[in-house]
């Protein structure tokens, strides 16, 4: 509804990841070639973890965008499911001809596909998203998967990207054999306040093939200082304050109307039902914008 008036070729704070708005922070930067390192070097397990919105599923988007040509990849979203239908799925995401039967026949067909990749050279992974919803037998499961290796090498790489509860469930004492097996942990913070502001503006500039700012410094501090970093919140916050900026009839976002959107938000809405919910957003505000002072960002 805005993009033209604001000169988008596409709304630049859209919810789907999109690896083309891959924003390179210092953290996103460093899990992705995390990801990158452990696939190469066939590492085996590694798992990637951070909170709801923090950006895993894009750091997967932009590794799945890299990867050569000799990398077969399997992508399992659905993590509600049982060891076998795990199977199954990674076999149809690989394109594998193989014929149903039992956990160990789909097993068997498996193993020998990753064998004839071997042999011609090809390094296939398996990515895992949602994997804190994995149940612990199906997690078992996928460390079955990494008993597949020569002497010298896993035949499979199999990534992890959950939330922190995955990595409260792997510390369990009876996943002992998986968590050994784990080459890499990584947790994926939020954005830090310059990060933030950079991230914004480089959406914009993705959007509109334009250098342009759409949100004035003091609309930027506010929207730190509400979703903490988050980029899906940050998504959530600006694709707003753009509508509410083209329904005003306004060329940029300043802190009025960045204010104004924020206390209109959803989460906001929830959050009037807490009164300290409330307090604890204005000292956080109040904290935010006296660091700004003390380092002199202001």
């Amino acid at each position: 509804m805005y993009n033209k008036h604001f000169g988008f070729k596409e709304a630049p704070f859209n919810m789907t990841p999109n690896s083309r708005y891959f924003f390179s922070s210092s953290r996103h930067t460093e899990a992705l070639s995390t990801l990158i390192y452990a696939i190469e070097e066939r590492k085996g397990f590694v798992v990637i973890t951070g909170e709801i919105g923090s950006g895993k599923t894009t750091v997967c988007r932009a590794l799945l965008n890299q990867l050569n040509a000799l990398t077969q990849t399997a992508l399992v979203t659905n993590t509600h499911i049982s060891g076998k239908d795990l199977l199954v799925t990674v076999l149809e995401d690989l394109e594998v001809e193989f014929t149903p039967g039992s956990k160990a026949r789909l097993l068997s067909q498996l193993n020998q596909y990753l064998i004839d990749q071997l042999r011609n050279d090809r390094n296939v992974v398996l990515i895992i998203d949602e994997a804190q919803n994995l149940s612990a037998s199906v997690l078992e499961e996928v460390r079955m998967l990494s008993n597949l290796e020569t002497e010298n090498e896993k035949l499979v790489q199999i990534i992890f990207l959950g939330q922190p509860e995955l990595k409260r469930k792997l510390s369990s004492p009876r996943l002992e054999q998986l968590r050994q097996r784990i080459a890499v942990f990584y947790h994926l913070l939020p954005l830090s306040y310059e990060d933030t502001k950079e991230y914004i503006l480089h959406r914009g500039r993705v959007a509109s093939s334009s250098e342009r700012a759409f949100f004035t410094d003091a609309a930027i501090d506010l929207v730190y200082a509400f979703t903490k970093g988050v980029p899906r919140l940050i998504n959530q916050i600006c694709d707003s304050a753009l509508l509410s900026g083209y329904i005003a009839g306004v060329s940029i976002i300043n802190e009025d109307l960045m204010r104004e959107v924020i206390e209109e938000s959803p989460m906001m809405q929830i959050a009037r039902s807490s009164k300290n919910h409330i307090e604890k957003l204005e000292q956080d505000l109040g904290e935010f914008l006296a660091w700004k002072r003390e380092k002199h960002v202001i």
